[in-house]
C-alpha cells in the first residue's frame, strides 16, 4: 500500500501550509502531492515554494502559475492588462522562482509499484481554468476524462473538497489549503491510500491556522494600496472562506458595465442584502460536511 497526502491551492498561505505539515506528521505518508496553485493571492508565495522544493514533493503548476509565465509576454490575453496582482506576485517571487514555475508540469502520471496509477491535473485535463465541482454532471465529467487512462484522478481549482465515482473514474479534490471557499476557514487536505485495486479516502482533514501573520504581511507589502479593490475582496475570502472577487465582478458587469473598479463600488457591493446570488451555484449554501464519515477538524 502507498499512502499519499494530497494538497492543492495553497495560494501563498504559509501559516496554513505549516499547520498542514504539522497535522500530516501523524499519518506517516509515503509522499506528498500538490495539485497546483501553490502561489498567488497570499503574501508568502516565495516561502511556500521554498517549503515545497525543500521537501521534494510532487507538484504541478495550476492556472495561477500562468500569471507569472505569461504576463507581459506576447502570449498574455489582452484583458490581463487590467489585472493588478501579477506585478505584485512577480516581485514576491523574483526571476529564480519564476523560472521554477516555468518548468513545472501541468499534469503528472503517478505510478507507484504497489498501487494503481493516478493522474494529477489542476482543473481539467489540458485546462487548468475549469474545475470539476459537486454540481458537474456525470456526462460532462465523462467527456472531460474520456482520454484519461488512469482510473483515479486528483484535481483542484474549485477550492471545494470532492470525492466522486463517475463510471470507471474515481475523482478526488482535496479542497484548498490556503483559501477554502466552503465557509470553514480551516486548511483542507486529504490522505488517500492506494493498492492495486485503486485508491480510498483515509481522511479528509480541516486544520486551523493563524490568520494574523497573513494580514500583517498584507499590510507590510501594502497589498491593498498596490492591488486595489481586488486585494480588498481577496482579503475577504481569507477571512470568511467564501467567494467574493468573482461575485463582485459579476455584479459590476451587470449593474455598472464599463465602470472602473473603485472603493465606492466596493462599498456599494458590500452593502448588498444578498451577495450570494452573484456567486456561482457551486458556491451557494455550501456546508463543510461533504465527508461526514471522514472529516476531522482540528
Amino acid at each position: 500500500m502507498t499512502r499519499l497526502a494530497v494538497l492543492a491551492d495553497i495560494h501563498g498561505n504559509l501559516p496554513a501550509l505549516e499547520a498542514v505539515i504539522e497535522d500530516m506528521a501523524q499519518f506517516a505518508v509515503d509522499h506528498v502531492v500538490v495539485a497546483g496553485d501553490s502561489i498567488n493571492v497570499g503574501p508568502f508565495s516565495r516561502e511556500v515554494l521554498e517549503v515545497i522544493s525543500a521537501r521534494n514533493w510532487a507538484v504541478i503548476r495550476g492556472n495561477n502559475g500562468y500569471y507569472v509565465t505569461e504576463y507581459q509576454t506576447p502570449r498574455m490575453p489582452a484583458h490581463w492588462s487590467a489585472f493588478t496582482l501579477p506585478p505584485w506576485l512577480k516581485e514576491q517571487l523574483g526571476a529564480e522562482w519564476i523560472n521554477v514555475i516555468a518548468c513545472q508540469p501541468d499534469t503528472l502520471s503517478l505510478r507507484f509499484p504497489d498501487a494503481a496509477p493516478l493522474r494529477v491535473f489542476h482543473g481539467l485535463p489540458n485546462n487548468p481554468w475549469v474545475a470539476i465541482t459537486p454540481l458537474s454532471s456525470s456526462s460532462d465529467i465523462k467527456a472531460w476524462l474520456q482520454d484519461t487512462s488512469e482510473e483515479t484522478v486528483i484535481c483542484a481549482h474549485s477550492h471545494i473538497p470532492l470525492e466522486r465515482q463517475i463510471e470507471r473514474w474515481h475523482v478526488f479534490n482535496p479542497g484548498s489549503v490556503g483559501i477554502p471557499l466552503d465557509g470553514l476557514p480551516r486548511a483542507s487536505y486529504m490522505i488517500i491510500d492506494g493498492d492495486h485495486t485503486g485508491w480510498t479516502l483515509a481522511a479528509h482533514r480541516r486544520v486551523s491556522f493563524e490568520h494574523k501573520p497573513i494580514y500583517d504581511a498584507f499590510d507590510k507589502q501594502r497589498f491593498v494600496q498596490r492591488c486595489g479593490v481586488a486585494a480588498m475582496l481577496l482579503a475577504q475570502e481569507f477571512q470568511t472562506a467564501r467567494l467574493w472577487l468573482w461575485p463582485f465582478l459579476q455584479w459590476k458587469q451587470r449593474h455598472h458595465p464599463g465602470q472602473a473598479e473603485s472603493v465606492e463600488l466596493f462599498d456599494q457591493f458590500m452593502r448588498l442584502d444578498d451577495i450570494s446570488s452573484y456567486r456561482p451555484a457551486e458556491y451557494r449554501d455550501l456546508t463543510p460536511d461533504l465527508f461526514r464519515d471522514s472529516i476531522v477538524i482540528t
